[in-house]
């Protein structure tokens, strides 16, 4: 699990930060990466030679330094390893597998800080806000901690402070994580295709969300209502008069954490009820509501000892959109007809897939998933396993998913380890089956047990839908090549053999030309005895003379390869 961490080994644990500090410890970690990475690219850096598993091997040792490192950092870049946690479709599987175990356990701060910006931002001091004050935390995280409290009206409260100087800190942070963003976006290697400043703004939008706790407890009234009509999900209740900017005051909601399966068979409840509750409390959020819970992990889910579910931490929330939920219905119809273009021309609209002359090739990964995902049921499928081939055909490919759709992908995972965890024949795709077969007879207005009828109603749709189209695209198609917006590329293999020939030819004559004129200018210094002059015209030659052998020998494997 990497090196345990001692207080002092956070740099990063004060009211006050040195920008200049700060520069030197993230630029430092971000060069220092650059240059492994340049070092992985070398076959003359392993020893014995390059072989998959040793760059595997190297990946993974890589990727621990970076989660250890991020801790050094701070509540930044803890903030930012999970985020990265979700895109496996940037970053290689060994950095997301290290990084998705980023504990975000650190040091606690002082009971002093604590009543000072609990003053400073109530207007009151503890005393006079709570009849009682726990000074020891509950748990201490990077961007805050959690103290147990009640009101003088008698209510047991949690009430969660900010830690000092984290606006400060992320300020500092975010300026110079802009300026290496600008860095790798115009690298000629790195940046190509990626959109590293886009990915940057959403960090950048998650993460002040997050450390604004009016948004937290405004997420925890939302959930609360769209859950209000189910006794099995318990939502916190926000006390708005002891609640601010770095300061969240909650109602007191004990439970037993979701992954202690001991104690819940302990307290007499149904661990198997438990895991299609979880699937169905998260299929509900994303299919219902479109608002829905970004970071499910155990330590944010307990259960009461009635058997409800109980949910925490409201700061990473997603939303889908009505347009949004119309594509990913487009890509669910997609999905099952097994439409490669379907899937393609809806991820487009979606915005995760980024337009390119060529569509072919990908039009033809997402097909090649669609013939290998569903040639098994849809109800046996594990969601782990579609998320890896997923995100596999997405590394270094055109592929730009939302955060939205990281988030939700993430959280299937972790739910179904979660079931698992508590059922191990649960499967989240079998419960997940039931909800979807009725999202998409709302969305396609037809019973789809009556499928037949259905695809053919489909499949005639489609077709006369092109046949009316096809004059208008046929005129459209005229119209540009007047107005020659269209532009035709033939290939020939001989027409190309016979111009690499010329180019070949009148390079190889340049080099004559060269050689002759420096052997001649060779022997003229030689006569008037520039001997020195004469040795380093002699010298060039030879280059020159090796270069034209060189490509005489490359014009010779060609014409031999046809």
């Amino acid at each position: 699990m990497g090196k345990p961490y001692k207080e002092k080994a956070y740099r990063w644990n004060r009211e006050n930060y040195s920008r200049q500090r700060r520069f030197l410890d993230i630029w430092g970690f971000v060069l220092t990466l650059m240059f492994e990475l340049w070092l992985d690219s070398k076959p003359w850096s392993y020893p014995g030679g390059m072989t998959d598993a040793k760059k595997a091997a190297r990946r993974k040792k890589q990727a621990i330094w970076i989660r250890d490192t991020f801790l050094d950092l701070g509540p930044t870049f803890i903030k930012l390893g999970q985020l990265f946690s979700t895109r496996a479709d940037l970053f290689p599987g060994e950095y997301v597998e290290e990084l998705s175990k980023l504990q975000d356990k650190v040091p606690a701060f002082s009971y002093e800080q604590v009543e000072a910006i609990i003053e400073q931002d109530l207007g009151k001091t503890v005393p006079e806000l709570y009849r009682s004050f726990d000074p020891i935390p509950l748990a201490a995280a990077s961007l805050g901690q959690v103290h147990k409290a009640q009101l003088h009206s008698g209510e047991e409260v949690v009430v969660k402070v900010q830690r000092p100087g984290l606006v400060k800190l992320f300020t500092i942070d975010l300026e110079i994580l802009k300026g290496i963003t600008r860095y790798f976006q115009n690298h000629p290697n790195w940046g190509r295709g990626r959109d590293w400043l886009g990915i940057y703004e959403e960090c950048c939008r998650i993460l002040w969300l997050e450390i604004d706790y009016l948004n937290e407890g405004r997420n925890a009234d939302t959930f609360r209502r769209n859950f209000r009509n189910a006794d099995w999900v318990k939502v916190p209740r926000v006390y708005w008069r002891y609640t601010s900017p770095r300061v969240v005051t909650l109602e007191y909601l004990p439970g037993i954490k979701i992954s202690h399966y001991e104690a819940i068979e302990t307290a007499g409840l149904d661990r198997k009820t438990l895991a299609q509750l979880g699937a169905k409390a998260y299929l509900q959020q994303l299919l219902n509501y479109g608002f829905f819970h970004a970071d499910p992990h155990p330590g944010n889910i307990a259960v009461s000892p009635e058997g409800a579910l109980i949910f925490y931490d409201f700061g990473m929330m997603g939303k889908i959109e009505t347009n949004v939920r119309e594509q990913l219905m487009e890509t669910l119809f997609g999905i099952a007809g097994k439409d490669g273009d379907r899937v393609m021309n809806s991820l487009v609209k979606l915005g995760a897939l980024s337009p390119t002359d060529d569509m072919g090739p990908v039009r033809r990964s997402i097909q090649y998933m669609l013939d290998n995902f569903m040639d098994k049921p849809f109800e046996t499928q594990s969601v782990n396993a579609i998320a890896d081939d997923l995100y596999e055909i997405a590394y270094d490919q055109p592929f730009r998913f939302p955060a939205t759709f990281t988030f939700v992908m993430r959280a299937f995972s972790t739910l179904e380890g979660v079931g698992k965890g508590l059922d191990p024949e649960f499967n989240f795709m079998e419960v997940a089956q039931p909800f979807t077969m009725q999202l998409m007879s709302e969305g396609n207005g037809f019973d789809p047990t009556n499928s037949l009828l259905g695809e053919l109603g489909r499949q005639a749709a489609q077709v006369s839908s092109t046949a009316l189209g096809l004059p208008r695209r046929i005129e459209d198609t005229l119209e540009k090549l007047e107005r020659g917006d269209i532009r035709v590329r033939v290939r020939s293999t001989e027409t190309d053999r016979i111009l690499r020939r010329i180019n070949g030819t009148q390079m190889g004559t340049t080099y004559g030309l060269i050689i002759s004129a420096l052997t001649l200018s060779a022997t003229i210094l030689f006569v008037h005895d520039k001997v020195g002059l004469a040795i380093v015209a002699a010298l060039v030659a030879v280059i020159v003379s090796v270069a034209l052998i060189r490509l005489l020998r490359r014009l010779d494997r060609y014409e031999r390869m046809f």
